[in-house]
């Protein structure tokens, strides 16, 4: 077993140690905290900030918090570092997501945060220059990742949507039981790869690039699939948001394209679907990765279905299936998967 396979089979566990965490005693008083800095401003704006998985992950609870009309937009922490820090104001609550807590950027960031900027930390290292420089840490429960980010990423989008429910007073009891569904569903759906691994690596067949595509929370997932394929397996993929694909992207669809579709149930099912459609349409093949019962009866779709979730959840279980491709395509070629060649895993130059 590699080491990447271990961290992704802790993933579980993970899960259930961070919702744990915060429906007891610390965490709750942690989220309370939060609060108290959300309400601190009458016009408070959020901004969520990050690099890689971490910068990927939060925009979930953006898209959630925005149903509320609150504003919470995510930059990229370099980008927001160079050109966009006048947006950091004394009615600003920064939330600054790094797993290590020692990324170059946003280590940057805290030195430029003007007073009255309040800040919130979501970190797997409490004591961290992150953890020691924010008014409040909210911590993942991931424990140690050596390789390529699974287990935290997966923790970081469920620590910032609880923060998100907490914000809109959502986090009741009905909320922890849906999420404890979530994990058991999640730990049997990944103890049962082994029912549809051979068959997607398969479909999947080789190839030189992938494109994946996803809407609204579903995105996360996307994003961080491409960022596993080129870290880990070294091959070229992008991501792209569904809504885009059709703005120039298409053209590139034809016999021996291939593309995975992230298609939850919820507000743009219908809109994944007719891309599936259209990319079959022009030749080429598509892994679609969703809850839906609905299937195309297509030899190029291969469909891996999901329990049924929350649409802002859906990055959680659908990451799963691109994980375990990594890993397996990884092993195929004689790669150690998260062995880093040109980086290392905490990024501290820029």
């Amino acid at each position: 077993m590699t080491k990447f396979l271990q961290e992704i089979l802790e993933q579980p566990i993970t899960l259930r140690n961070t919702l744990d965490f915060y429906t007891s005693g610390e965490g709750e008083d942690k989220l309370r905290r939060a609060l108290d800095l959300f309400q601190s401003n009458q016009d408070t704006n959020i901004i969520l900030t990050g690099m890689g998985s971490s910068y990927f992950a939060p925009y979930a609870v953006s898209c959630f918090l925005s149903k509320f009309g609150i504003n919470a937009p995510v930059y990229n922490a370099s980008e927001l570092l160079h050109y966009q820090t006048s947006l950091l104001k004394k009615n600003t609550l920064l939330v600054l997501i790094s797993q290590s807590g020692e990324s170059y950027e946003i280590v940057q960031l805290l030195d430029a945060i003007p007073d009255g900027c309040k800040t919130i930390a979501i970190t797997n290292e409490i004591s961290s220059t992150l953890g020691s420089g924010s008014d409040l840490v909210l911590p993942c429960k991931a424990g140690k990742e050596e390789m390529t980010s699974t287990k935290t990423f997966v923790a970081t989008i469920l620590v910032a949507l609880i923060l998100g429910w907490h914000l809109v007073d959502a986090f009741h009891q009905t909320k922890v039981d849906q999420l404890r569904k979530m994990i058991n569903d999640f730990e049997i759906f990944l103890s049962s790869s082994s029912q549809w691994i051979d068959a997607t690596m398969t479909f999947l067949d080789t190839f030189k690039f992938i494109e994946f595509i996803g809407r609204g929370p579903a995105f996360p997932a996307a994003q961080q699939s491409a960022l596993m394929v080129k870290e880990v397996n070294r091959m070229a993929s992008e991501s792209l948001l569904g809504g885009e694909f059709r703005h120039g992207p298409i053209e590139m669809v034809r016999d021996g394209f291939i593309c995975v579709v992230f298609a939850p149930v919820g507000k743009t099912h219908p809109q994944s679907q007719a891309i599936t459609g259209d990319i079959i349409k022009f030749g080429g093949k598509v892994l679609q990765i969703t809850d839906s019962i609905e299937r195309y009866n297509d030899p190029n779709v291969h469909t891996i279905k999901l329990p049924g979730i929350d649409e802002f959840l859906f990055s959680i279980p659908a990451i799963v299936p691109i994980q375990l491709i990594v890993n397996a395509l990884a092993v195929k070629n004689n790669i150690d998967p998260g062995h880093f060649v040109h980086g290392a895993k905490v990024t501290k130059i820029e």
